[in-house]
């Protein structure tokens, strides 16, 4: 299993800009084959930091989904709603046990 995990960063005043377009990455990365857990949190302490939490079945369903129109989309809104500082990590892990 692959895990992401990290932070992005956007000014507080574009959040609720941000919601629409989080809403349809989180909806569409979920609805991908191998995708196990997909989501965004804004971080109560620091509301201009959006924490990342993803697990993935193999690289190559992460690599599918760097592929995809809803990637694409994700990253042009970027400039529009000031993401910066993007820090994420990738873990393998062990199958979580059934």
């Amino acid at each position: 299993m692959i895990v992401i995990e990290g932070t992005v960063r956007m000014p507080p005043a574009n959040l609720a800009k941000a919601q629409a377009v989080m809403e349809q990455m989180i909806r569409a990365s979920r609805a991908e084959a191998g995708c196990l857990d997909y989501a965004y949190s804004v971080d109560v302490l620091d509301p201009g930091l959006i924490r990342v939490a993803e697990r993935w079945e193999s690289r190559d369903a992460l690599v599918a989904h760097f592929k995809t129109a809803h990637m694409a989309t994700w990253r042009a809104f970027f400039p529009e709603l000031g993401i910066t500082d993007r820090s994420l990590r990738l873990y393998e892990a062990d199958a979580e046990p059934i």
